[in-house]
């Protein structure tokens, strides 16, 4: 398993109740149109009560073909998408995940698909790049990110004001070793664009899975419906608790999926099934 990465900011573990939200949207190739669309969620988030928000994977770009992501990619610090997630964490006073954005990779016809999490004052405190790439052939379907993505190397994980965090994209979801390498993580964050094809089999069970073995929170903002390109994504963004209870959920289109996370119950069900002390096997 790659090296894990942790960050910490101010890392005092949370006392009482508070909100979060995953933006569901079907992006389409017009980034200005999707930054706003954004801006317009991520406030209504806000006024909610929202205090950690999460987009979806690649929220401001899905392109007519997989190389338009690539003519979109911009250096780390610089560039429209970063400012735009840094200003809007800033002015809405929240934690952003910026789901997912294509930065320059070591290849220079390729992107790292990377996952920003800003805090409320608008800095930047994790970046995750994806790991695992898609690949699949059913069908008509054809999908090979490999062809246009670099994969990342490290698990990350934040210390933050609401408990861990743990940063995953999309396909990572498969890949459980991933998240046990996490290390006890309070909320899994989950920015997605599944496709229509296997989310509606795969995507709702991995996702209460996943917040199942590791008793966490999973916020898991998605793609959800048809895009200009002719791209269907299967959406269905919701919040899930340590139980594996669906809290929230939208089904399609753009919109606000909001729940409370309650650090008290989650310790007690961490209490009354210690699971997670009674692993045996601890390397991946």
């Amino acid at each position: 398993m790659s090296e894990v990465s942790s960050t910490q900011q101010n890392s005092i573990a949370p006392t009482g109740t508070f909100k979060v939200a995953a933006i569901q949207m079907a992006s389409g190739p017009n980034v200005a149109g999707n930054l706003a669309e954004a801006r317009r969620l991520i406030a209504k988030a806000a006024e909610q009560g929202a205090r950690l928000v999460v987009l979806p994977e690649f929220f401001a770009i899905m392109g007519m073909s997989e190389q338009d992501k690539v003519t979109a990619r911009e250096q780390p610090g610089q560039g429209r998408i970063q400012s735009f997630l840094a200003e809007t964490a800033r002015q809405n006073k929240i934690w952003l995940v910026g789901g997912s954005i294509p930065l320059v990779a070591s290849e220079p016809g390729k992107v790292l698909n990377t996952c920003l999490m800003f805090d409320e004052r608008g800095e930047q405190v994790a970046r995750y790049d994806k790991i695992h790439l898609f690949n699949l052939e059913l069908g008509n379907e054809r999908y090979n990110e490999a062809k246009t993505i670099e994969p990342g190397n490290r698990v990350v994980v934040v210390d933050s004001p609401f408990g861990r965090i743990g940063l995953a994209v999309c396909y990572d979801l498969r890949f459980p070793e991933l998240f046990r390498a996490m290390k006890d993580v309070d909320i899994i964050v989950l920015p997605a664009a599944f496709t229509e094809t296997t989310g509606k089999m795969h995507w709702e069970v991995l996702v209460r899975a996943r917040a199942i073995e590791n008793l966490a929170y999973v916020v898991a903002s998605a793609q959800g419906g048809y895009h200009v390109s002719g791209r269907e994504t299967h959406g269905n963004s919701m919040i899930v608790d340590p139980w594996g209870r669906v809290l929230d959920r939208l089904p399609r289109g753009s919109g606000v999926v909001i729940a409370e996370v309650n650090p008290s119950y989650q310790a007690s069900l961490r209490n009354s099934l210690p699971a997670l002390a009674h692993r045996v096997l601890h390397s991946c």
